[in-house]
């Protein structure tokens, strides 16, 4: 009896690749957006002369070095999963997304990591242009990790460009295809921009905490933080737009594509022509309808077919076991997202009324609702995450494989104990990871803001001992006033950290 209430293994597989991936998203969702701002701001820096931005670079990128690390570890964790819980999946997939995640690893990744160094500790050791090569390099890195990850996943959600053989397993026929696969334009404009999004829900809640705080206290106006906060702004009234019309686009694609996730998504259960768009409501699989719902007439046909009399298909027309497992999960997901996507437009219209009225950073109910934003970015991927998946089901590649022969044959107890220590693992390792970045985010921007390591390095290896190399050689992470005003002086050449304490 008891065995019978035990959830199967592939219950427990599904829940656990759910909860580690979500984990990893939250972080290069951050992370992606990031290191672009890091790239503007240097470049601002160099364009300007202005040590406000050089400043706000240091700030941030501590916060980017502790974020990718945590992105990294949290990421391993998925490929293991891969062979553990979902063998049969990875091998009769493997021939086509195999050689898609290798790409990543030798084109992203290898370029991450080959510069990373020198983004986090070369600022005043190298030269100012291939520094700033190398930060560009990194947040190119993660534009293109994106790249093929989501193409990957795109693949499994609108296959393309192979053939099957008779066992069932795929074999590539057309790269260009099976790489640019029908969805993966849209998604991948979709999910950058609410990278884009993410970071500057977090930058622009930072910089309002801090003007905030300073406003009550009675202190002058921080600067940096005016400056990260306004630079936020600016980036949340132009993107927020951009990520609804790439979001409407995808929409279009899965209407097409994958009907029943859409109808899903909007709890239709019937197929009419002048659909409504259902606000809220409690969808019933046991009864195949949406309860206490409310409803807006026309508009979810106007919505979906740009037709006020298109036909929206509904969940009775497909069979039963080709329907999403869990539709009120969709359906809310959805309604998550898409509700946190119109607070941010909102906010980014808000804000330029407010630039215009001269009033941006002054405002006190602006800066409390940009500070109660920052972490929207995060949830709302979350939930956009969860209805493009949970939508998906009960396919893995999607019309084709399903999850329940994706599953690996592991017995429960195996997965439930795997699972129990994932959790207390992540819950303990990047709890800590995250309580860390609160405090670097309580710290606020200062003027000489130090970088991600005060000393120079020490060798601990080799022939020359560290404390030999000549000081004039080493370049402190930290450089002197003028030489960030590029300008020479009577200065004389800037000395190691701590060095004039």
């Amino acid at each position: 009896m008891l065995l019978d209430a035990f959830p199967s293994a592939l219950d427990l597989a599904r829940f656990q690749f759910a909860f580690t991936v979500t984990f990893h998203f939250l972080f290069p969702a951050f992370t992606i957006g990031l290191a672009s701002y890091l790239a503007v701001l240097e470049g601002l820096w160099l364009w300007t002369k202005q040590d406000r931005y050089l400043d706000l670079f240091r700030y941030w990128l501590k916060v980017f070095a502790v974020n990718f690390a945590m992105g990294v570890v949290s990421g391993i964790v998925l490929s293991y999963q891969f062979g553990t819980n979902w063998s049969a999946w990875a091998d009769r997939t493997s021939a086509v997304l195999g050689p898609l995640i290798a790409y990543e690893v030798l084109t992203a990744f290898f370029l991450e990591a080959g510069f990373l160094g020198v983004m986090l500790f070369g600022l005043g050791r190298v030269g100012k242009g291939l520094h700033f090569t190398a930060t560009c390099l990194v947040a190119i890195g993660t534009l293109i990790s994106g790249f093929w990850i989501l193409s990957a996943n795109s693949w499994m959600q609108t296959p393309a460009g192979y053939s099957m053989t008779p066992d069932g397993r795929f074999l590539p026929e057309d790269w260009w295809e099976i790489i640019f696969n029908p969805s993966f334009p849209f998604r991948y404009l979709h999910t950058i921009t609410g990278a884009f999004l993410t970071t500057a829900m977090i930058v622009g809640a930072v910089g309002a905490f801090h003007l905030l705080r300073d406003r009550t206290a009675g202190r002058p106006v921080n600067e940096r933080a005016r400056t990260m906060f306004s630079m936020a702004m600016w980036m949340a009234a132009a993107v927020a737009p951009a990520q609804a019309v790439f979001g409407d686009t995808q929409g279009l694609w899965a209407l097409e594509k994958q009907p029943q996730k859409v109808a899903a998504m909007e709890g239709h259960w019937e197929t009419q022509r002048g659909a409504p768009l259902i606000l809220f409501g409690l969808p019933d699989m046991a009864r195949e309808e949406t309860r206490m719902k409310v409803e807006i007439p026309y508009l979810g046909s106007l919505i979906l077919r740009h037709d006020i009399e298109g036909e929206i298909k509904g969940l009775k027309d497909f069979p039963k076991d080709a329907r999403p497992t869990n539709v009120p999960l969709v359906f809310w997901s959805f309604r998550i997202m898409v509700g946190i996507g119109l607070l941010m437009i909102a906010l980014g219209f808000a804000s330029l009324w407010l630039r215009w009225r001269g009033r941006l950073h002054g405002t006190p109910w602006f800066l409390r609702w940009s500070i109660a934003m920052g972490p929207s970015g995060l949830v709302a991927v979350t939930f956009g995450w969860i209805t493009t998946e949970a939508g998906r089901q009960p396919y893995t590649v999607y019309g084709l494989l399903r999850t329940a022969d994706s599953v690996s044959p592991i017995a429960a107890p195996a997965v439930l104990t795997s699972l129990s220590l994932f959790i207390v693992v992540y819950f303990v390792v990047f709890g800590a990871g995250i309580w860390y970045l609160f405090r670097l985010f309580r710290h606020p921007p200062e003027a000489g803001e130090h970088g991600v390591e005060r000393e120079p390095p020490i060798r601990t290896a080799g022939i020359t001992p560290g404390p030999s190399v000549n000081a004039d050689r080493m370049r402190d992470a930290r450089p002197q006033p003028a030489e960030r005003r590029g300008a020479g002086g009577s200065n004389g050449p800037p000395l190691p950290a701590g060095a004039a304490e």
